[in-house]
């Protein structure tokens, strides 16, 4: 079956908040009639300091009980990669200031990583890639350890199908 792909980006750097505080940086949510199917994340950071200590970067779930994309968040576009142009009732968003609400109990990825220029990326095979329910989505959420410092800002990008 032919599938459309989408993409989406922070648009620009999202600083990172004081330790001990998450911060969602980039999320994606389908509507009551499109779920999403996660394809590939990429994070990473500017920062130049070598003492910086690493950065928790987790990828979850969550069904945006509170604070849907362009909620407390900077909407960015859903850029379409491949496929039929078929519009969607996918929306996405960037840096929220309110954490949204509910995150599912699993995490599909969690990681340190070095803000010292730090880059992940990670395509999942096929067959194996995340997806969630109506009306939900995925959400890529950071956090400075406490006692910890970190100067860097962070960029991140989703690329994802509609089921």
């Amino acid at each position: 079956m032919a599938r459309s792909g989408y993409s989406i980006t922070t648009e620009g750097e999202v600083t990172l908040n004081a330790a001990a505080t998450v911060k969602t940086v980039l999320g994606v949510k389908g509507d009551s009639s499109t779920p999403v199917n996660l394809k590939s994340m990429w994070v990473d950071f500017d920062g130049v300091s070598s003492t910086d200590k690493p950065v928790k970067v987790s990828l979850l779930v969550v069904t945006f009980a509170t604070n849907a994309p362009g909620t407390n968040s900077t909407s960015v576009t859903v850029k379409q990669a491949y496929g039929r142009n078929a519009g969607t009732g996918i929306i996405a968003a960037r840096n929220w200031t309110a954490e949204p609400t509910t995150v599912e109990p699993q995490s599909y990825d969690e990681f340190s990583l070095d803000p010292n220029k730090g880059l992940y990326r990670y395509d999942w095979p096929l067959g194996e890639e995340p997806d969630c329910a109506l009306g939900s989505g995925f959400i890529i959420r950071a956090l400075i350890e406490s006692g910890d410092t970190v100067t860097a800002a962070i960029r991140a990008g989703m690329r994802f199908e509609r089921g």
